[in-house]
């Protein structure tokens, strides 16, 4: 019996690939484009970053709504607000991380004299605002922000630039005061002479968190950390309110005088954290913020989660600036740029020393000093730029920079 021979396969014929659907959103390829990474620092930055701005947000919803009420007869208006900012910031910071590095060195001194000079019309104008006895708010037509938060993003990047310029001459101090010591101070005074010693200290300590992790050697830092500290107690102590309610801290808040008075915010943080407990008393459910805590959404807002989520809700705002510091060091550690490094330390300093000073005035730690709690508190001047700012971290956390420096 005779078989026939097998007949040859076809070869299967080549389909199309598959065409993507006309429905298919381009904003899909947008959007992975812009969280395009080529590491996860990037990922586990930007997750803490938005963890924090959408927890802030729930905050700032609770705690502003009663005297949101007060003020317009609608629950919303301090969230809503808040809300604006941060869809303002979160665009801000996506198109900052996707500005390369040149981009930075190119603009950072246009950026410091910008910012500087906003906050000299600030308190060399009639374009100033004061606030609760500080004059840091600029008016511009109906729009209003606060210049120095501009300045602590201008500095953190023109720092960068001109201490990578400077690493081999670090050990000469003479060297640091032209220009750093000049421009610093000069920034700094501003500030100063609006009355806001509490942006005055995060902005010491961005300067000195620089140099330290630029290499400058401590017995160089010792002298300027010891100027910058008497100037910070004598302005402290040169009289009006300030130096009342340092007066006030210092003795323990224990008078009647004290509770009617200076001490009251301090006492009422105080308490309210003390009522959560463990657990807290429930989202929306404080009591301090029916008139009885100033500047609940703001300033004493660590004291509304501790009283609403309890310890363990204080704890979780701690654990992700945590993870939050945790990617900038890894940012420093992987990174070959002097520029970079230095900057992304300047920006850690600024959120982790501002968080910290923040959570010791609700403690009790430190006297009232008006210094928010980044990305949490409501503000929109200090949510923008700090989020301007992360979005610099991110920028240097996507894209590796070469060995050399373009200069």
């Amino acid at each position: 019996m005779t078989t026939s021979p097998p007949r040859p396969r076809r070869s299967p014929e080549p389909q199309e690939p598959a065409r993507e659907s006309s429905s298919s959103p381009a904003v899909l390829v947008a959007v992975k484009r812009i969280f395009g990474s080529e590491n996860g620092d990037y990922f586990l930055i930007l997750g803490a970053t938005m963890f924090l701005v959408v927890f802030g947000l729930v905050m700032v919803l609770s705690s502003s709504a009663v005297e949101s009420f007060k003020a317009t007869d609608d629950f919303f208006t301090g969230f809503l607000r808040q809300a604006m900012f941060a869809l303002l910031g979160i665009p801000i910071m996506l198109i900052a991380a996707r500005m390369p590095a040149v981009f930075w060195r190119r603009w950072a001194g246009i950026a410091m004299l910008v910012a500087v000079s906003l906050q000299f019309l600030v308190v060399a104008t009639n374009l100033g605002i004061e606030h609760n006895g500080n004059r840091n708010w600029i008016l511009l037509g109906t729009f209003s922000f606060q210049p120095s938060e501009l300045v602590k993003v201008a500095l953190v990047v023109w720092l960068g630039v001109i201490l990578a310029k400077k690493l081999e001459v670090l050990d000469d101090w003479r060297q640091l005061i032209r220009p750093i010591g000049l421009v610093t101070a000069v920034a700094i005074g501003l500030v100063l002479i609006g009355g806001d010693l509490g942006t005055a200290i995060i902005l010491v300590a961005i300067v000195l968190g620089s140099l330290f992790f630029a290499g400058v050697r401590l017995r160089i830092l010792a002298v300027p950390t010891l100027v910058m500290a008497v100037a910070a107690l004598g302005m402290a102590m040169s009289g009006g309110s300030r130096q009342d309610r340092i007066l006030a801290w210092q003795s323990g808040c224990t008078s009647d005088a004290s509770y009617n008075g200076l001490c009251w915010q301090t006492l009422h943080g105080w308490w309210a954290l003390a009522s959560g407990g463990v657990f807290g008393v429930g989202l929306g459910n404080s009591k301090a913020k029916w008139s009885w805590l100033p500047e609940a959404d703001n300033d004493f807002i660590f004291a509304i989660i501790g009283e609403e989520l309890g310890l363990l809700g204080a704890i979780v705002v701690l654990a992700l600036f945590v993870v939050l510091a945790i990617g900038f060091i890894r940012v420093i550690r992987s990174s070959r740029d002097p520029i970079a490094k230095i900057t992304v330390s300047a920006v850690l300093v600024w959120i982790v020393v501002q968080a910290f000073v923040n959570i010791a005035v609700v403690l009790g730690l430190l006297p009232v000093l008006g210094v928010p709690l980044p990305l949490i508190s409501a503000g929109g001047s200090a949510l923008v730029t700090t989020l301007l700012a992360i979005g610099i971290v991110l920028s240097y956390a996507r894209q590796p920079v070469p060995d050399r420096m373009q200069r």
